[in-house]
């Protein structure tokens, strides 16, 4: 006999390969939008054939921009396959997951009540967020958002349960009468159970934070006094140096780690208030934590736990992050005062906020951005936009702090104005150095 032997393995992969490829994505092995697309076709049918319910679910991961940009794409392309995992890993056996685009995945639900996708929601956020990632270039922090809608009684058709479940990851506040998931955000958290290494990672970072503290001391009568101190954060590198907040901040809100920051340094200013019966001071927050659920919970515990701090805690927000959202900012004021803190507008004059909306933010305390303090003796538009605030500050009923003061002239000047208290140079710089220690601080 004679005959042929081909060796066809590779074009057998090959063909598997592509076959693969037809219906799943190369970078998780989830399905691919097409075939989750089908899938939910065929799902949404037979749930309106038998009268019963079904769900879509659309994951978003958010920010992972700033994790290409500060990692590269290898880095973000193992944080979504990470976060394809854990979700993988907390959906019921007869649910399908699939990457729906660059950034998001989507989950069908089969045989699924509103109540049964917030459940489903919640598990999925607690497998996202209770460890952060660890990749190559160590762990890296990460958000996502979940949106979703129940069909077919909230949409009858594959195009719009896809337009529902975006608008619910989008919406923001406490959920909808459509039917839509509320916007379920939250941070993966570093004090959660953990990796061993992830959380010496974590406990070397907490060391590393310090607070220096920044001098606010009253205004006029020839003495100035001091009247609370705004606790500033500081890193402390290897080498023994410190980094300042303009050094950190930025690149922690680049890779969604403010939150974190923010938080430990809440922590440790209500620690010093609580052991200093007599000490003020005030704590800056980020725009993110403002509508972070996990930094008001941890704001609220250390309040009911430290009985007494709350009168002497001032909670210090940008002028810039209040003009954002006006009515926003205002809920966020509201709800501090409510715990018993005051709240202080820094920056204020950087962001050209109206004095109408000044006036309906509700905050106690008025900074004077720097920048028309610093030249106030050299320059009349700063003097008359300076008495002009000042005055109006009086009229409300607000407290003023003028920043950046840097000498004598000055301050006599703020002071011939009216202004109550005075930051900078000429009165104290930030240190690392407790004062109220060897001297009782004076209440604002």
């Amino acid at each position: 006999m004679h005959g042929t032997v081909r060796v066809v393995t590779e074009r057998h992969e090959s063909d598997s390969r592509l076959s693969y490829l037809a219906y799943h994505d190369s970078l998780t092995g989830e399905l691919n939008r097409h075939q989750l697309t089908v899938i939910l076709e065929k799902t949404l049918g037979e749930a309106m054939r038998s009268r019963s319910s079904c769900g879509f679910l659309l994951v978003a991961i958010d920010n992972l921009g700033r994790i290409n940009d500060s990692y590269g794409f290898d880095i973000a392309d193992e944080v979504i396959g990470a976060v394809a995992k854990r979700i993988r890993g907390r959906m019921r056996g007869k649910d399908s997951l699939g990457r729906y685009s660059g950034t998001k995945f989507g989950i069908v639900l089969t045989e699924c009540t509103p109540d049964d996708m917030a459940t489903a929601a919640d598990r999925l956020l607690a497998g996202v967020r209770d460890e952060m990632v660890p990749t190559a270039a160590g762990p890296v922090a990460v958000t996502v958002t979940i949106g979703g809608v129940t069909a077919p009684r909230h949409a009858r058709s594959v195009p719009e349960v896809l337009a529902r479940a975006k608008e619910g990851g989008a919406r923001r506040g406490e959920g909808q009468a459509a039917g839509l998931i509320l916007r379920l955000s939250a941070q993966s958290r570093a004090r959660r159970a953990a990796p061993r290494q992830h959380a010496r990672h974590r406990r070397d970072r907490r060391r590393a934070q310090r607070t220096a503290h920044l001098p606010c001391l009253r205004n006029g009568g020839g003495e100035h006094l001091p009247a609370f101190y705004e606790c500033l954060m500081r890193v402390r590198r290897t080498d023994g140096t410190l980094l300042g907040a303009s050094d950190v901040v930025p690149v922690a809100e680049r890779l969604g780690l403010v939150r974190f920051l923010d938080h430990r340094v809440l922590e440790l200013v209500v620690s010093e208030l609580a052991a200093a019966p007599a000490l003020q001071a005030s704590v800056n927050v980020s725009p993110a934590s403002t509508t972070d659920p996990d930094w008001w919970a941890g704001l609220d515990s250390l309040l009911r736990t430290h009985a007494g701090v709350s009168e002497r805690l001032i909670v210090e927000i940008t002028e810039s992050a209040a003009i954002h959202d006006v009515d926003e900012t205002r809920g966020f004021v509201a709800r501090v005062k409510d715990l018993g803190c005051r709240i202080a507008i820094d920056d204020f004059g950087a962001g050209y906020t109206s004095f109408r909306n000044l006036r309906k933010l509700g905050v106690d305390i008025v900074k004077i951005d720097g920048a028309f303090v610093e030249n106030l003796i050299r320059s009349e538009d700063d003097r008359a936009f300076v008495r002009t605030l000042i005055d109006l500050a009086r009229r409300l009923g607000l407290a003023t702090v003028a920043e950046w003061v840097q000498d004598e002239r000055t301050a006599k000047t703020l002071e011939a104005c009216g202004c109550e208290y005075l930051q900078g140079a000429h009165v104290g710089l930030a240190s690392l150095e407790r004062p109220w220690l060897a001297s009782k601080a004076q209440a604002v």
